[in-house]
């Protein structure tokens, strides 16, 4: 039987809503009248996540179960799923259900219109403080200024895309990645769905700003070396302040009777000086660090056992499986 549609699902630690989630799911799936598959990527979850699913699964022959060895991070967990998923569209959801199931009708409807890549784009986020939404607009903006990337703004991870466009990302071995980026760099027809994101339903947010400052870093860093040129166009800019701020003490040496103030003035350029240097050499390390890891050639990730997948699957999961 081919399977039409492949739900794929990252799992953190989603002990109190993954029932509720596999429920509004399967709900919507049934809605297609299609052969489709549930497939729930558990990313080293500590709490009963893992017990959970393996109950679902044995109950349900659309559920299909990936287990990390440890927790590889969310993207990553995307990006199993993906290889995993055999439907003709796959769409990508988080387990929290504040990405509403029910739009992934409205995707298949967009994508039986022609489009190869349905992104659901936020019009509204409920529960979220203000420093959040704040800060993830100035990303997004950010990030469309600094690359040539047609990235939309105010998206997530929530899309469907079609089987040709995960064909070629598939082909895609980098090893930090952002997945929203790299559906946008690969290109097709896209367009986007627009809906209301609800508060999570339960437990607590699997993204603190520890986590959102490395997905920002890893989205510039990916698809712009723009940063690079800060260190060209603020040297030659701090470079023209030293030679004025020169020709102003040198005038108030040789033709005033003014002195120039020596010590302060020294620790407030040297202050700036290093402290820019710092932030230069940080920059031009985060590059430096994803070069470093990309000679490693390190699989992305390690599938411990997957449930429900048929016995070419399953000998896959029982190696390292590395992308590309």
């Amino acid at each position: 039987m081919t399977i039409k549609y492949s739900v794929v699902v990252p799992v953190f630690n989603e002990e109190k809503v993954i029932y509720e989630s596999y429920k509004r799911l399967k709900t919507v799936m049934d809605r297609t009248y299609e052969p489709y598959e549930l497939l729930f990527v558990n990313d080293g979850s500590k709490d009963r996540t893992s017990e959970m699913l393996n109950y679902i699964s044995e109950g349900d022959t659309h559920v299909k179960v990936l287990e990390f060895s440890r927790n590889f991070g969310h993207q990553i967990a995307i990006t199993a799923g993906m290889d995993y998923a055999t439907g003709q569209a796959i769409v990508v959801i988080d387990a929290d259900l504040q990405d509403p199931p029910e739009m992934i009708l409205k995707m298949i409807d967009k994508w039986g219109e022609g489009f190869d890549v349905v992104y659901g784009k936020r019009i509204e986020r409920k529960g979220e403080t203000f420093f959040k939404k704040m800060t993830a607009a100035l990303f997004y903006r950010t990030l469309r200024l600094s690359t040539d990337i047609d990235i939309p703004l105010d998206t997530g991870d929530f899309r469907l895309i079609d089987r040709r466009v995960c064909n070629e990302m598939k082909r895609i071995p980098e090893k930090n990645r952002f997945m929203r980026g790299l559906v946008s760099w690969v290109g097709f027809n896209q367009t986007a769905i627009e809906y209301v994101r609800d508060e999570r339903l339960a437990g607590e947010t699997k993204y603190p700003l520890k986590k959102m400052l490395k997905l920002s870093i890893d989205g510039l860093t990916s698809f712009s070396y723009k940063p690079l040129k800060i260190a060209t166009y603020s040297g030659a800019l701090l470079s023209i302040a030293g030679f004025v701020y020169m020709i102003v003490a040198l005038a108030l040496r040789f033709f005033t009777s003014s002195t120039v103030p020596g010590w302060t003035s020294l620790i407030v350029i040297q202050l700036l000086f290093s402290g820019f240097t710092l932030f230069i050499l940080g920059v031009i390390g985060e590059y430096i660090g994803r070069i470093y890891d990309e000679t490693k050639d390190r699989p992305l990730y390690i599938v411990k056992e997957a449930k429900g997948f048929s016995s070419a699957h399953r000998v896959r999961a029982m190696t390292s499986v590395k992308h590309g």
